[in-house]
């Protein structure tokens, strides 16, 4: 799983184009394997939530005996033979093929991850760094508290163009430049950015400079030492001989606008494992397998095994299931609503997998930027009592027996399982509980007419818009229920249906939103992931983004303790810092998070399966995958 230190906006929905993991292993990638529902939540009105839970829980036993776990454990991966072509869906087109737009469109990234490879990764089983087109090593002076991160990069690893001999080498000064020159320019508002600057001991930031040494290894020179310099480091990157003279003859925007969608995607080139060799709008992108591709197997064939990939653009969900079952695509995601006709209906072409609940979840944030301070909802999104009595309101049960169908749990913790400081006794209480939600809107000012209506201490009704993402059955059925439960005490909610840009847009550009329902990539393995999310200068602090100091105390706390617990090698130390860190995003609930969900995934039987696997951690595994 390689790592990054930012986290990315993200799709909550189904966007499994690649068929290769590489994009569950990029922090660009989507951090959930979540289950989507198209039902009303009018279906299962005349049951009671304790009804429905039962019928579930006794679902859900038959089900699981009638697929497959199979969760990565560490196994290696056996060879495999070349040929086949991978037929696979899309949700939407990309919005580029540009490696700095991938940042901040999911779509983008699938496509890019697929031409391109990170410097290390992350083993979730294993617990450690392993190298991929470089190796790390770490050297630490303790006497001026520096240390660097040198990196030797593998002699074999090309940027290669489709159907020719032409081969750029990669080396140092791509990282460099990508380092410098994109990352670090603050013009092109990279999420990179962020984490290449440190807080000091005085309370100044530095800046972590990077260094050439020769053509295959450099360094980055940390001003201090830190608990986590791999995760500070790694990332992917784009070529150096193709960025570079454009932006020296064009700037910022003409390299914003390299490798648009208008672009012959033969003439971009790739060190990843696929070509992308053809782009029908609206209908197909096609790829073909890379030979140059450095990574081999134990018989020395590059990966991957498949020679082609198809990839069709199908944004309707029902159209997707239908064309699996027709055999037209080789793997499906399943909604709960799919679970019948896939699992107890199986006619023998595919076998399904399931796994345990995911790490991370989708949350609801309510928008705290001071440009919005002429409207009452600023009042009411400021106050914390107000923000947790939202969480009250939430019926996450109600959620989960009828938008997850009793195949979720609601996510109550900030860390994961497998982030070394998760500590499960932290968690939240501000769960369902009308009663307490209204004693909490009562200490902030809020009171309910004698129609019932909720008002603020100066009349103002009680009215907010929802923002959710367009095509998402999940969403829509989880903000319809939002809606109804606060509605029972006077709250009005409005659900607003955006395009996915428009959303992103409005989060970190025009700010001009009430209330939102969507989720980040990367799934805080590591607590110091999110540099450009928790402390109150990122870009992606999405409640309040982009501040120049702090602007409440929790806040300024929180900046305080995320990088105190960089620093931090102790890990005594550190837990304290990142419990306290934990209780107070918890209490302030500047997010509210929502379901954590199972997954289940078909896969056509004309697949071996012998490196097949599909768990919580890595997703579905098929690197490795081949023809029988």
């Amino acid at each position: 799983m390689a790592l990054g230190r930012s986290l990315t906006i993200t799709i909550i929905d189904k966007i499994a184009n690649i068929p290769y993991n590489d994009h569950m292993k990029k922090i660009t990638a989507i951090f959930l394997i979540i289950l989507l529902s198209q039902v009303s939540c009018a279906k299962h009105e005349e049951l009671s939530l304790a009804e429905l839970e039962a019928i579930n829980a006794e679902g859900l036993a038959e089900l699981l005996e009638k697929t497959e776990s199979k969760p990565w454990r560490g196994e290696e991966f056996l060879p495999g033979g070349l040929g086949g072509t991978w037929h696979d869906v899309m949700n939407e087109d990309p919005k580029s093929f540009n490696h700095l737009i991938a940042e901040q469109d999911s779509s983008t990234s699938a496509v890019v991850n697929s031409m391109t490879d990170y410097l290390i990764d992350y083993d979730v089983v294993k617990r450690s760094w392993k190298g991929r087109i470089a190796s790390p090593q770490t050297i630490v002076n303790e006497q001026n508290n520096t240390m660097r991160v040198i990196y030797t990069l593998r002699d074999d690893v090309y940027w290669s163009y489709y159907n020719s001999n032409r081969k750029e080498k990669v080396t140092s000064d791509d990282i460099i430049f990508w380092y410098n020159e994109i990352e670090g320019d603050p013009e092109f508002q990279s999420s990179g950015y962020y984490g290449q600057f440190l807080t000091m001991p005085d309370g100044s930031d530095a800046h972590i400079d990077i260094e050439k040494i020769d053509s295959l290894r450099f360094s980055f020179n940390f001003p201090r030492i830190i608990a986590e310099p791999y995760l500070m480091t790694n990332r992917d990157f784009g070529p150096r001989h193709v960025y570079e003279p454009v932006k020296k003859n064009g700037g910022v925007e003409a390299v914003k606008n390299l490798f648009n969608v208008s672009t012959d995607p033969k003439e971009i080139p790739s060190m990843g494992k696929w070509f992308l060799t053809e782009y029908t709008p609206g209908q197909r992108l096609v790829y073909k397998r890379n030979p140059n591709y450095w990574e081999k197997d134990a018989n020395g064939v590059s990966l991957p095994y498949i020679e082609e990939m198809i990839v069709r653009i199908i944004p309707e969900e029902n159209t997707q299931l239908l064309i699996f079952k027709n055999g037209e695509t080789e793997n499906y995601r399943l909604r709960p609503e799919d679970l019948d006709s896939l699992v107890n209906k199986n006619d023998g072409s595919f076998t399904v997998f399931n796994s345990e609940g995911s790490l991370s979840a989708a949350f609801w944030t309510f928008n705290q930027n001071p440009v919005n301070n002429s409207k009452p909802q600023y009042d009411w999104f400021t106050k914390k009592e107000f923000r947790q009595a939202m969480s009250c309101l939430l019926n996450r049960d109600r959620i989960n027996a009828q938008v997850y169908r009793g195949l979720a749990e609601p996510k109550l913790n900030i860390f994961p399982e497998p982030n070394p400081y998760y500590n499960p006794a932290i968690k939240s209480d501000f769960l369902f509980d009308t009663e307490r939600a209204l004693s909490l809107l009562a200490a902030a000012g809020f009171e309910r007419d004698k129609r019932g209506l909720m008002r603020d201490s100066n009349n103002r009704r009680v009215e907010f818009n929802l923002i959710i993402r367009s095509e998402s059955s999940l969403y829509q059925d989880t903000a319809s229920i939002i809606r109804d439960e606060l509605s029972k005490i006077g709250i009005k909610v409005n659900i607003r249906v955006l395009d996915f840009q428009k959303q992103v847009q409005s989060l970190i550009s025009t700010f001009d939103w009430d209330s939102m329902l969507i989720g980040l990539s990367g799934s805080n393995i590591f607590p110091s992931q999110g540099s450009n999310v928790w402390p109150s200068s990122g870009n992606l602090h999405m409640w309040h983004p982009n501040q120049t100091a702090p602007s409440t105390e929790w806040e300024e706390r929180i900046d305080y303790l995320y990088n105190e617990g960089k620093f931090t090698l102790d890990p005594v130390k550190a837990q304290k810092i990142w419990d306290e860190f934990q209780s107070i995003m918890i209490e302030q609930c500047p997010i509210i998070h929502l379901m954590r969900s199972r997954g289940f995934w078909a896969l056509s039987n004309r697949w071996d399966f012998t490196n097949v696997y599909f768990d919580n951690m890595n997703g579905a595994e098929t690197n490795y995958l081949y023809l029988k």
